[in-house]
């Protein structure tokens, strides 16, 4: 999820130098991760399904977003998905998503990728430069939007959503109050996206892994 508050000086933590989208890896290093080992991982941090629902929407998006820009899916898709990796257990700025990037790096993870989720934090300081990290920003806060739009519906199925619902919802700011509609915008802007072109695309990302986000209907 998107952290939009003020801006502090760059923490102490944070990652320097430019970004890239791809990284000298160690032939010894295996990337992208095994899905099964992302799982693993996903609920051992992340006990609650309503935080892993948004971080598969914001991995199906992402992974869409990849394939636009003839990236690889399987490792724009990890970084997604971790993206709040820690956020249950550390919800704190001084924590978020300072643990879990010390824990990837633990683990291998190329420092484009720990930089990506680092910069999905407005207040980390870490200015977002690459596709990838412009592309994650741009997906965090819409998914939710998408997500309670589904949930209100009568059937509960987010293959049943279209674009002109979640611009009514959109409209309505005691909606989804969460979600900072500023920071959408922001996004997109950075992206270089139309608002409603985006939203659209993420819808299709997310219906297209309906099954996933429990969002087939009843």
């Amino acid at each position: 999820m998107i952290h939009s508050m003020k801006k502090p000086a760059l923490h102490a933590r944070a990652l320097h130098g430019p970004a890239c989208t791809r990284d000298r890896i160690p032939r010894s290093m295996e990337w992208p991760p095994k899905r099964d080992d992302l799982e693993k991982t996903l609920l051992e941090w992340v006990p609650s399904f309503g935080l892993r629902r948004h971080m598969y929407s914001v991995e199906s998006a992402v992974r869409g977003y990849a394939e636009r820009h003839n990236e690889d899916p399987d490792s724009w898709g990890a970084v997604a998905l971790f993206h709040d990796l820690d956020y249950e257990k550390y919800p704190t700025e001084d924590d978020h998503p300072y643990r879990a990037v010390d824990y990837l790096k633990e683990q291998g993870w190329p420092e484009w990728a720990t930089r990506a989720i680092l910069s999905h934090a407005d207040y980390t300081g870490v200015k977002r430069e690459s596709i990838l990290e412009k592309v994650l920003y741009a997906c965090d806060e819409i998914t939710g939007l998408v997500v309670a739009t589904a949930l209100v519906r009568p059937d509960k199925d987010i293959k049943s959503v279209k674009v002109k619902s979640v611009k009514k919802k959109w409209k309505q700011k005691s909606f989804a109050a969460g979600v900072n509609r500023d920071d959408v915008l922001k996004g997109c802007e950075e992206l270089g996206v139309a608002l409603w072109e985006h939203v659209g695309f993420v819808l299709e990302c997310m219906q297209s892994q309906a099954g996933v986000l429990e969002l087939e209907g009843e």
